[in-house]
């Protein structure tokens, strides 16, 4: 048998719009209009200025173990902005600005994973995006799943699912990317490369040159962007999702970024990371590159970024109160155990709620859960064709002996 080299149809790419000084690149600028920069400015500001906050709050003792995400702002957002409503966003545990552009209230994540209370770790009504997954990379096969899910409903929405670079070392995630490949499902999966995985680098995670080629193993597309830059991250997940509405399937983006601060509250990065990386990609920060675009159209000047900078500040400052308000129910937790309590669990409720009403705490009685919705009929007959689509042959291009 001759040796032959095969020319595999799948693509890596690497883009990048906007550089760090502010410059940006006229064949490959999205042109948004003037009211969608802003609004992605903002959003960008709000995120920058909550994620100080939460970690004030952390230190005040307010709230638990905290993973900041400065520096990472665009790589998350990008993303999301891109998204419908019918859209369903997976995150890891840094995309909390994500999920708030989705439709997540603030005070939910101040009060869900980091305050403690179930409410807030409870996707709200509507909203299509699960609650953020500790577990490294777990949060990959729940979005294979829900992939899978809408290719069956054929109602053309797409699942963008976030995991960092640490994440790509973890059989969750090649599990799902297999399952996305062969099922052709509309998947987005965005690697938020921050070059660090709590205290390992980037170089011990893979051999690999790019986390992007690992799209190629499974038979679709990869592609690295600059994670810093919003105008970059805007145009790769618009790419992939109108892909993923075609039928194409799935797109693996690999986000060039930094993680800024520590990997948690918990952490000191002094101890494993020199001072000087830390500083040369401060120069690359997402923020500083967007504000110099929008000032040289125009858009931003110090009294609009003063302006901006106390909305968000406003706006924050009620998420904290709201969430500060809330009153837990001491009995929730039995509600989420099983569909129908044990004999056991209805005794400790009971024994609970006796005891709550002989000391004058016994909550208000909660309102009646929502009736559960009539599960969608799918036609069997057009799940095979839906599943199995042809695909494109592999052709020698070369031969030797």
């Amino acid at each position: 048998m001759p040796r032959a080299r095969f020319n595999p149809p799948e693509r890596v790419e690497h883009l990048s719009i906007l550089d760090e000084y502010g410059h940006v690149d006229a064949a490959l600028d999205p042109r948004l209009p003037a009211s969608e920069l802003m609004r992605l400015y903002r959003h960008l500001i709000l995120a920058r200025r909550w994620d100080e906050r939460m970690v004030l709050l952390n230190r005040q003792g307010r709230i638990g173990n905290y993973p900041p995400f400065r520096g990472q702002e665009a790589a998350s957002i990008g993303p999301a902005y891109v998204l419908d409503p019918r859209d369903w966003l997976i995150p890891s545990f840094r995309e909390l600005s994500a999920l708030v552009w989705h439709g997540w209230p603030m005070e939910k994540l101040i009060l869900g994973w980091w305050g403690g209370h179930e409410y807030g770790a409870s996707p709200p009504e509507g909203v299509n995006a699960l609650p953020l997954c500790g577990p490294v990379a777990g949060q990959c096969l729940h979005a294979a799943g829900l992939a899978w899910g809408c290719k069956l409903r054929g109602d053309g929405s797409v699942v963008v699912c976030f995991v960092g670079d640490g994440g790509t070392s973890e059989g969750d995630f090649y599990e799902s990317l297999n399952i996305a490949g062969v099922f052709r499902l509309p998947l987005i999966m965005v690697v938020q490369n921050n070059q660090w995985a709590i205290s390992m680098p980037r170089s011990r995670q893979t051999a690999s040159a790019t986390l992007a080629q690992k799209a190629l193993a499974f038979g679709f597309d990869g592609l690295q962007t600059d994670g810093n830059d919003i105008l970059s991250m805007v145009v790769a997940t618009r790419e992939a999702v109108d892909a993923a509405r075609a039928g194409t399937g799935p797109t693996l983006i690999e986000a060039l970024t930094y993680r800024m601060g520590p990997h948690s509250t918990s952490d000191d990065p002094r101890k494993y990371r020199d001072e000087a990386e830390v500083k040369m990609w401060q120069r690359r920060d997402p923020i500083l590159r967007f504000e110099m675009y929008l000032s040289d159209r125009g858009l931003l000047n110090d009294d609009v970024k003063s302006r901006v900078t106390a909305e968000a500040d406003e706006r924050i400052a009620e998420a904290i109160a709201r969430a500060d308000a809330y009153q837990a129910n001491p009995l929730e937790p039995f509600d989420h155990c099983f569909a129908t309590r044990s004999a056991d669990l209805e005794r400790q409720r009971a024994e609970l709620e006796a005891f709550l009403a002989a000391t004058g705490r016994l909550p208000a009685a909660p309102p009646p859960p929502p009736a559960p919705s009539t599960p969608r009929q799918v036609d069997l007959s057009v799940i095979h064709a839906r599943t199995f689509p042809p695909r494109p042959k592999q052709v020698p291009v070369a031969a030797s002996r």
